[in-house]
């Protein structure tokens, strides 16, 4: 009895393994928009205050103060370990009974005048505060500048640049005509 080849795997279409790469893909699209909300929500802080101006300055507190690791994003909204730890410490300081300003002094003095996001005016930050109207300025002044030089142009030749331009045109149309012979 001959050996006999065993049969061969069947080799799926291209139009079949389309369909698989795209079944793939779609569950994985899916799992990550469903597991989205789970990483979008933060550990939630129960803090305890004694009464609801606390909770109400601890609000605003930390809506107002920047995370010292996030850009841009407020101790409110920023899952950061040192985020937890500076909402911990305002909790702690209001039930202790500090003011809202010796609060900002004290982060200001730990972790400088990044975590406040509407610096003071002084002569370091100067340039911050003043860089948006000079760049306004500078702006308009480029406006105004091209738009007075756009109308200058279109005054009309006096009778010199007209008799230069018309012996112009006449060369190229002279020189037009013989290289079409």
């Amino acid at each position: 009895m001959p050996l006999q080849n065993p049969p061969h795997p069947t080799v799926c279409p291209v139009g079949e393994a389309r369909r698989h790469v795209l079944t793939a893909l779609l569950v994985c699209a899916a799992s990550c928009v469903w597991a989205q909300p789970a990483f979008a929500e933060g550990a939630i802080e129960a803090f305890t205050f004694d009464n609801p101006a606390q909770e109400a300055r601890y609000q605003a507190l930390t809506a107002e103060l920047r995370c010292p690791k996030c850009l841009n994003t407020n101790l409110a909204g920023s899952d950061a370990p040192i985020a937890a730890d500076l909402r911990a410490t305002i909790h702690r300081l209001i039930l202790e009974g500090a003011t809202d300003q010796a609060i900002r002094d004290y982060l200001v003095a730990r972790y400088g005048e990044f975590v406040l996001y509407d610096p003071p005016v002084r002569r370091g930050t100067l340039l911050l505060w003043l860089a948006p109207l000079v760049l306004l300025v500078v702006g308009f002044t480029m406006i105004a500048i091209m738009a007075l030089r756009r109308r200058g142009a279109t005054e009309p030749l006096n009778d010199a640049e007209q008799a230069r331009l018309a012996d112009l045109l006449r060369d190229t149309r002279g020189n037009a005509a013989d290289e079409s012979k």
